[in-house]
């Protein structure tokens, strides 16, 4: 899945999104992710739309103060300290412990006894610290003064009756009343009651009209600067009268009735401060009457117009008059701020290679600014009067979005950027007739939406003309998923999730590839930003098959899932699987947890936590054989003194049944078995001897050579085998030979006699096996030494590891394994194929790195297996 990412409500591609068409379509089936796939477009990541990951934010802040029950004594209470949010799930320190995470623990404010600071002083209860940090202070009560000075109690409101618990967005219900600033005058302002609230987009009825006016009805965003808490006007010393187009429909006392009416409604059931804490102050503008600049038409699509600053308001509003020379001139305006979407400077269109309309009336044929200015005597607004014009937010042409129709603000549609100059976009909405079918918006519209959003908020989306696939008629209802009104943005939708890159990342994932992931996921909808979080951690395991099948597993009855398929990608092999994804807000600590559980990482590694420093579970100081002992699956080493028998004897129930993997040095079977494959000077050991001779399966060196090449086990075939005349030795003939084929072990002779072969042994050895496994290096060519260690390398640290490798020729690579984590458990078990793939490291590196480790793993053998 890739973002749209899946969307903000974390909008991401929506696999199986299923949108209910019109009704003369009823029996045709639009899906986003088919669509994307079949017109082969990417939808636009979920992070370009600021205004929907907003709206999904928690109405707690980190930092608000309240009062919750003591652990220990649930009769005391003490204050704690909001540190994160996850949807209804709050994350609290109390107060006194300072940095120290150690006593962090969550709440669901559903069911948590929380109260706003104060309450217990207002209900005779005892404020008390927990137990931990009783002694921590002599005089809690300076401290609680100094603590809770200039901080922020949570609202009570949102800790008790209808509206606990609920996000930001579900705070605007319907019937909600506000104040909207007329478009036309910024001093003018008036009631507006709420119709309908859609994940934030609000349907607005203006105070005094009905249901007959519906036509007259506007649709704002909720973070929207027009829009005020009732009461806002006055305060500011700004006038209460409907919009001049409304006035002819209703008398002056109808009007002023309405206006009463809209105060005792807001009055009776008021609408939260906490709607309006995301609104941005408006800066000041620079702007002076006279000035010109250009402007994306409000009246007609597709253009960007020369208009001009006729009049300004304030130090926040201005407004700017479409440039018109014709004799019969209308003058056609609209107001206007510093961060207005579609203002742009003078010489924009041709810096950006798009076309600026002519004034109406300009005599000239071709249009040029510099002789506009000086045959109007103006000048032009300059550069820093505009905000960034350069500024894209990730958007790009040929992506996919959702988009309200200009001509139908009630219709949300598919749509796909055409192009993408600075700020603006350029819109292709799909369904809608041309030459209707194409806007402008800016990147900061509040008019545009991610891939899902109409779907994840119960919203019917406008399909393309010719949907991708049909199917028999379903009924309507299906095609939703089912939510009471309010909750769909709650329940089922989650905020961030958050990719702790420090924690420990455990032997599937590869700490490198974990550092490239972004820092969260989300916020959005709980199976798509858990579907979005998924697919990057299995495209950043070592093996993403494995972790896919992993994934596989993980079931619990508790949970409330949905099935969803996962992909992964592997050495030019595609994996496919279907994994259940919790469905809930509240279930999505534990679902992480447990995720991290069976991928033997860190607890802490995702989820809604977002660890900033160290890691509560100390998880920094734990290795990738260590750290599976406390949360992973419990392995034990392998015994060396033994073969497959004794392996066998050992384990009696194994927990499954694995395919090994494939020997990585082979040689196949020859016909000629006469070819000499011992470098000059070493002595011979016996093909044939080793796999059947019962001395040389006891002997520690022998079942290194057979067993250490097949370390661990996959569900994967192994297809990158290494042929062994890529590199080669020369024999005392003169004759080029195989090297990794000649280096079978000086190794094995060190300690015991060299047995030698006869042309008959060879040949029936030949005939007996098909490949035989030879992983050892030659310990002591090229002047290497045998190896003396002081320390069993079992017992390693990363540093020891690093400090060893050091010591070698390959000193250029000890910082992979610090960054790896590699301690002397992970050492011994290196491989060629592992240390090529994990290291990215060619084959000549490999092979020279492979060669100290195989002294280590000889040495180990020698001197540590009894």
């Amino acid at each position: 899945m890739r973002p749209a990412e899946e969307g903000n409500i974390s909008y991401l591609l929506i696999p199986g999104v299923t949108v209910l068409c019109s009704d003369a379509a009823m029996e045709e089936e639009f899906i986003w992710e088919e669509y994307m796939e079949e017109t082969g477009a990417d939808a636009a990541p979920h992070t370009t739309f600021r205004h929907v990951e907003t709206s999904l934010e928690s109405s707690f802040q980190p930092g608000m103060k309240l009062e919750v029950a003591n652990k220990s004594n649930p009769e005391t209470y003490w204050v704690a300290t909001i540190i994160t949010t996850c949807g209804q799930l709050l994350l609290l320190r109390y107060s006194g412990y300072g940095d120290d995470r150690k006593a962090d623990f969550w709440c669901d404010v559903m069911t948590a006894e929380l109260h706003p600071v104060g309450w217990c002083s207002q209900n005779n209860k005892t404020l008390m610290p927990p137990e931990a940090i009783k002694e921590k202070y002599s005089d809690w009560t300076e401290f609680l003064i100094q603590d809770l000075t200039g901080s922020r109690t949570a609202p009570a409101n949102l800790l008790e009756g209808p509206l606990r618990g609920k996000n930001t967005v579900d705070l605007i219900v319907d019937g909600s009343v506000l104040e909207v600033r007329d478009a036309s005058d910024p001093l003018l302002y008036w009631p507006a009651r709420v119709v309908q609230n859609i994940g934030g987009r609000l349907r607005l009825r203006h105070a005094g009209l009905t249901e007959e006016h519906r036509a007259r009805d506007v649709w704002l965003f909720y973070l929207d600067v027009r829009l005020r808490p009732l009461g806002w006007a006055l305060e500011n010393s700004l006038t209460l009268e409907p919009p001049a187009e409304l006035k002819p429909l209703r008398s002056d006392s109808d009007w002023q009735q309405a206006l009463q009416d809209a105060r005792v409604d807001g009055q009776k059931n008021p609408l939260p401060l906490e709607v309006f804490k995301d609104h941005m102050d408006l800066p000041k503008h620079s702007f002076r009457t006279g000035m010109k600049l250009e402007m994306v038409s409000a009246w007609e699509q597709l253009q960007i117009c020369p208009v001009s600053v006729t009049k300004v308001y304030s130090e926040i509003y201005f407004q700017v008059t479409l440039d018109d020379l014709s004799a019969d001139a209308t003058p056609r305006s609209v107001v206007c701020h510093a961060n207005s979407p579609g203002i742009l400077p003078v010489q924009w269109c041709l810096k950006n290679g798009v076309v600026l309309e002519r004034p109406r009336g300009y005599e000239g044929q071709d249009f040029d600014w510099a002789d506009y200015l000086k045959q109007t005597g103006t000048e032009a607004a300059p550069d820093a009067c505009f905000p960034d014009t350069l500024q894209t937010r990730g958007f790009s042409k040929d992506m996919w979005l959702e988009a309200v129709n200009p001509r139908r603000p009630e219709e949300v549609c598919v749509a796909q950027i055409a192009r993408a100059r600075g700020r603006l976009l350029w819109l292709r909405l799909e369904g809608v007739p041309k030459p209707l079918s194409e806007c402008i918006v800016d990147v900061e519209s509040m008019d545009i939406f991610p891939v899902g959003w109409c779907e994840a908020n119960a919203y019917p989306l406008t399909p393309p003309v010719k949907p991708v696939r049909q199917k028999q008629k379903k009924i309507a209802v299906d095609l939703f998923v089912p939510s009471s009104p309010g909750s769909a943005n709650g329940r089922y939708c989650c905020s961030k999730i958050y990719v702790n890159q420090r924690c420990f990342s455990g032997p599937y994932l590869n700490k490198g590839r974990i550092a490239e992931l972004p820092q969260a996921v989300g916020p959005g909808k709980c199976t798509l930003v858990l579907k979005e979080l998924l697919s990057m951690l299995i495209n950043a395991a070592y093996k993403p098959g494995r972790v896919l099948k992993e994934l596989q597993e993980l079931e619990d009855q508790s949970w409330e899932c949905q099935e969803e398929t996962l992909k992964a990608k592997y050495k030019g092999k595609s994996y496919r699987s279907t994994v259940r994804i919790v469905r809930l807000a509240e279930q999505i600590p534990d679902f992480c947890r447990k995720v991290c559980t069976k991928l033997q990482c860190c607890p802490n590694l995702f989820g809604p936590a977002l660890v900033t420093d160290k890691c509560p579970e100390n998880c920094s100081v734990q290795t990738k054989t260590k750290y599976t002992c406390y949360y992973g699956k419990k392995r034990k080493l392998p015994r060396a003194a033994g073969g497959d028998e004794a392996a066998g004897a050992e384990m009696a129930k194994p927990p499954r049944r694995r395919r090994k993997r494939k020997a990585i040095f082979v040689q196949k079977k020859r016909r000629s078995s006469n070819v000499d494959y011992t470098p000059a000077g070493s002595p011979r050991v016996s093909t044939a001897g080793v796999p059947q001779d019962p001395a040389s399966r006891s002997d520690p060196l022998t079942h290194l050579a057979l067993q250490s090449g097949s370390e661990g086990t996959s569900s994967e075939p192994r297809d990158d085998h290494t042929d062994a005349s890529s590199a080669e030795v020369t024999s005392s003939s003169g004759r080029r030979r195989p090297r990794r084929a000649a280096t079978l072990r000086r190794a094995f002779s060190v300690g015991f006699p060299a047995v030698h072969e006869t042309p008959g042994s060879r040949r029936r050895s030949t005939r007996s096996s098909q490949r035989l496994v030879l992983t050892c290096f030659q310990v002591e060519e090229d002047g290497g030494g045998l190896l003396v260690l002081d320390r069993n390398p079992l017992e390693w640290t990363v540093d020891e590891v690093v400090q060893f490798i050091n010591s070698t020729d390959c000193a250029s690579l000890a910082k992979i394994f610090r960054e790896q984590d590699i301690d002397g458990q992970a050492l011994l078990l290196l491989t060629l194929p592992t240390v090529q793939e994990c290291m990215d490291l060619k084959l000549g590196p490999a092979i020279k790195l492979c060669h100290q480790i195989e002294r280590v793993k000889v040495a180990f053998y020698k001197q540590f297996a009894d």
